[in-house]
């Protein structure tokens, strides 16, 4: 079937995409990271290049990476199309590893070319059945100049998949000057270094870039080059690629190549497809202090006052004396030591699952894991610490769970033995390696588990990962702010609504301390 208008173009090439989903090898599938933008993607991807610039463009340079059957392209050229003051030529460059896949792009392309010519608006594409990244790295000229040329937009739905440290794509990306250990970073960041002056750049990807220390090297590089323009997440998990039971949170990024960054579009659609949009000032979205260069999506006015109430905390945890870690025993890592009965030589190695109303309980058997690891000369140095006062902080919560962060304290007289393990899905705050007082490790577990310190960890953290560097991150209360909240809160860390309260009245008395000063 030829397409003789948009809306064929577009039911044509999305029933090909569903095809080729249907089609495709799962086990190659899950190797390329392959998951295809579904029309509602590609159509609101398309109309953030129309917002941001008059496009009076007589000529237009397009790359897409990663193409699979060409939705992205399809879109972003029907929407030039449709405008009054169309392009008079559209050049598209896309990249398509899977060879299949590179056959069913070239046949949308045609399509694509064909509703073109009846708008009066030249076409022409070139279809690289090659690895993008190849292509992007094997260069001999400047660093920063790119092989395959400037363009004036980068549309993309990378491929999310990682990259290990000893692979030839690691290798390839360190020659150009790019650290970073998954495929769809690669992509952004070869994608902007592909655009000219004042080139537009959208992508759709996970969110798990915004913060951590994984994508620390890439966020600096890449938002030195891009400036954001706007930000675009859904408020379910399922929602973007629902077709493909994709769980991941994710987001699209617009933005334009050393372009000015006074302010930021955050918008949001739920499951009733309206988009609500609210404009930001840039220092909102990234702080120009923060070293670490966290991506803050405020999407609401509520969120905004809860980013100015953990602006009133001013503490490091430096200011406070405090380190966290994550834990040592790296279970599948350290079997030889693990054990699943007590014996003399053994002390409790402490999960996640031992949380148990605010406070770590000592496990005991029957478990169907191990629950206790040797005690020796040999995993006192490497793997023990000794048992004293801490907070311990999940490092990782499942879907259902309605907290990101659940904190808990360790307190000795809960635990039998001088020296325990910690399992390393969860963080453990101490003072160089020593134990808390009991007052001050309440109050920090009370104000981790407040629903405004949730809140404000949510705006940068889009995925059920808590690291170490995020809660290192944070602004904290004083040591005395953390020792009221332990009294009011008469150590029901878990109290909800107890907590919550104790908080709005902490800010509150902090407002009136600001304001008499």
């Amino acid at each position: 079937m030829t397409p003789t208008a948009f809306t064929d173009l577009i039911s044509i090439v999305d029933a090909r995409r569903v095809s080729a989903t249907e089609d495709l090898d799962q086990r190659k599938r899950a190797a390329f990271g392959q998951f295809m933008t579904p029309p509602a993607v590609s159509a609101l991807m398309a109309s953030m290049y129309l917002h941001s610039q008059s496009h009076s463009k007589s000529e237009i340079r397009l790359l897409e990476p990663g193409a699979g059957v060409g939705s992205l392209t399809t879109a972003f050229v029907v929407s030039c199309c449709r405008l009054a003051d169309r392009p008079r030529k559209i050049s598209a460059t896309l990249f398509e590893i899977d060879e299949a896949l590179a056959s069913t792009l070239s046949e949308s392309l045609s399509d694509v070319r064909c509703v073109c010519e009846k708008a009066g608006v030249v076409f022409e594409f070139e279809v690289k059945n090659e690895d993008f990244i190849r292509a992007s790295t094997q260069w001999n000229g400047p660093l920063f100049d790119n092989p395959l040329g400037e363009f004036d937009y980068v549309v993309m739905n990378p491929p999310y998949r990682k990259i290990n440290t000893d692979s030839d794509t690691r290798a390839m990306l360190r020659v150009v000057g790019i650290e970073t250990s998954n495929l769809y970073s690669a992509f952004m960041m070869l994608g902007a270094r592909a655009l000219a002056k004042g080139g537009e750049f959208v992508s759709i990807t996970p969110r798990s870039f915004c913060n951590g220390p994984y994508f620390r090297p890439f966020r600096k590089e890449f938002l030195r080059t891009i400036a954001l323009d706007r930000l675009h997440i859904f408020e379910s998990r399922e929602q973007a690629f629902k077709e493909d039971e994709v769980l991941q949170e994710n987001i699209i990024l617009h933005g334009i190549k050393n372009g000015d960054r006074q302010k930021v579009v955050i918008s949001t659609s739920g499951k009733d497809s309206n988009i609500r949009s609210r404009t930001v000032p840039y220092t909102n979205v990234i702080a120009p202090d923060d070293t670490e260069a966290f991506i803050h999506v405020i999407s609401d006015a509520n969120d905004d006052l809860i980013r100015e109430a953990m602006f009133q905390f001013k503490h490091s945890l430096t200011d406070l004396g405090l380190n966290v870690s994550t834990g040592r025993v790296v279970d599948f890592r350290a079997t030889e030591f693990l054990r699943t009965e007590i014996s003399k030589d053994t002390v409790p190695l402490i999960y996640a699952s031992d949380f148990k109303d605010g406070y770590v309980e000592e496990p005991k058997p029957p478990y169907d894991r191990p629950f206790a690891i040797i005690d020796s000369p040999e995993t006192r140095d490497s793997l023990l610490i000794e048992t004293a006062v801490h907070v311990l902080v999940k490092r990782f919560s499942s879907k259902e769970e309605a907290r990101r962060i659940v904190a808990a304290v360790l307190e000795p007289s809960r635990i039998s033995t001088k020296r325990i393990g910690i399992e390393n899905h969860l963080n453990y705050f101490h003072q160089q390696g020593s134990g808390l007082s009991k007052t001050f490790a309440i109050g920090l577990a009370a104000f981790l588990n407040s629903t405004i310190v949730d809140r404000f960890f949510r705006q940068f953290n889009g995925h059920t990962q808590v690291n170490a560097t995020d809660l290192r991150s944070m602004r904290y209360p004083s040591i005395q702010e953390l020792e009221w909240l332990a009294e009011k809160s008469e150590g029901k860390i878990t109290d909800q609504q107890r907590i919550d309260e104790l908080m709005v009245d902490l800010l509150k008395l902090k407002t009136s301390m600001l304001k008499s000063a």
